[in-house]
């Protein structure tokens, strides 16, 4: 299984690093390809959840979807100085988001 899911991330990977750029891929090419989509939500005031989808395409078919959702601790609150329309600041609290590095060995 652990062979699997690498072989399929290798994959996704060398077929997305040519299409890189500073900003997310507008397209892919969904003649045969996956597509992975991670991402954090808050849960509760303890825990975030940690989403990693992957859309696996053939002939331009979606021919299946993978999910896991994880449950992770979330990382407190932070500070942060926010203003209105009309330029009024004031500071608020805010849950700190989790960064996300993706390594391909």
């Amino acid at each position: 299984m652990k062979k699997t899911v690498a072989f399929l991330l290798l994959t996704f990977m060398i077929a997305f690093l040519p299409a890189c750029d500073e900003n997310e891929v507008k397209q892919i090419s969904r003649d045969g390809s996956i597509e992975t989509i991670i991402s954090v939500d808050h849960l509760d005031q303890k825990h975030d959840i940690i989403i990693t989808s992957h859309k696996v395409w053939v002939k331009n078919a979606l021919v299946k979807t993978i999910q896991y959702k994880d449950t992770i601790p979330t990382l407190g609150q932070t500070s942060q100085e926010a203003e209105n329309s009309e330029g009024d600041t004031k500071m608020v609290s805010l849950k700190k988001d989790y960064e996300v590095y993706i390594t391909v060995k």
